[in-house]
Parts: structure tokens; C-alpha cells; sequence
């Protein structure tokens, strides 16, 4: 199931990846090559947990100055479909456990679509009112979702490996 973005509660980040969305999709689901991308350099992450499959755990932590990694996301799995789709949320833990208040609620679909160039990548990310998607925007969304999106299509398009 695809959901239309609603301009009021969503934000969105596409872009065409020029490698191929087995690639991409490995450096979403790989530990290992996710942490090398999901949060704007030079910040590190460290996943925590990463069970893909409905209900599972999905958890990161980062280290903006090399110091200590304090939490960053705490989610579940809502959907994960090989190659195509991979949804998630805060609102939840894993086993489906709701979870404590978080600082802004979301729900984010990532869709891998082929393209004549690689693949289409797109984020969808969905809030509950337009106060939470402002509060978003004016986070730094884009700036950081965009950041995390070219540092990803990097990765991809030079090979997991670091080759070209």
C-alpha cells in the first residue's frame, strides 16, 4: 500500500541513485553500511537493532564529536518489503510495544523504485498534525534527510565495497 503525501502533514525527499536498488537496498538493511550514511558526517551512528521484518526493533545511536553515542532512534518495523519498501515508526518499539513519548512522532516510508538511471529513492515521512511536520521542516528536514539521502546515493553509486 502506497499513501499520497498530504502537503500539510508530510515531508518528503526523493532522488534518482544511479546504482542499481539491489545496491541501495543492501545499504539500508546492511548494519555495517547504514551506519555509514544515516546521519549527516561528520556525525556516527552505531545501529543497535535492525530486525527487519513487521513488528521488529529498529534502533540507532550517533556521536556528533566522537565523545559518547547517546540514542537517536527508537522504532519498529511496519512493514519491510525485499528491494521495495521498508516503513517505519516511532510510535511504536519492537514486538509492537508502544513507546514512550518521543520529542516528534513519525511515521517514514522509503521506497526503491528501478529507474532507466539506477533507482528512484524516495522518503515519505508522515506526522500526526501540522504542528509536529512544521516543527520538522523547521528542524532541519530537509537539511538533514537531504544530507543522509546524498550520503547514501554516494555509498551506492561507489559500491558497498568503496570501488566504483
Amino acid at each position: 500500500m502506497s499513501v499520497s503525501p498530504n502537503p500539510e502533514l508530510d515531508l518528503t525527499i526523493s532522488r534518482i541513485i544511479k546504482a542499481p536498488r539491489a545496491v541501495v537496498w543492501k545499504a539500508w538493511t546492511t548494519p555495517a553500511s547504514f551506519e555509514q550514511w544515516w546521519v549527516p558526517a561528520p556525525a556516527r551512528c552505531k545501529v543497535v537493532e535492525m530486525d527487519l521484518r513487521p513488528g521488529g526493533a529498529f534502533a540507532t545511536r550517533f556521536s556528533e564529536d566522537g565523545g559518547d553515542f547517546v540514542p537517536h532512534l527508537t522504532a519498529c518495523f511496519l512493514a519491510v518489503d525485499p528491494l521495495e519498501r521498508i516503513v517505519f515508526t516511532n510510535a511504536l518499539t519492537g514486538g509492537w510495544r508502544p513507546a514512550e513519548a518521543p520529542f516528534l512522532l513519525m511515521t517514514a516510508s522509503i521506497t526503491l523504485r528501478e529507474h532507466p538511471q539506477g533507482t528512484e529513492y524516495l522518503a515519505h515521512v508522515m506526522h500526526t498534525n501540522p504542528a509536529d511536520r512544521n516543527k520538522h521542516q523547521e528542524l532541519g528536514f530537509f537539511d538533514g534527510w537531504g544530507t543522509v539521502t546524498e550520503q547514501l546515493a554516494a555509498l551506492a553509486e561507489r559500491g558497498l565495497d568503496g570501488r566504483a
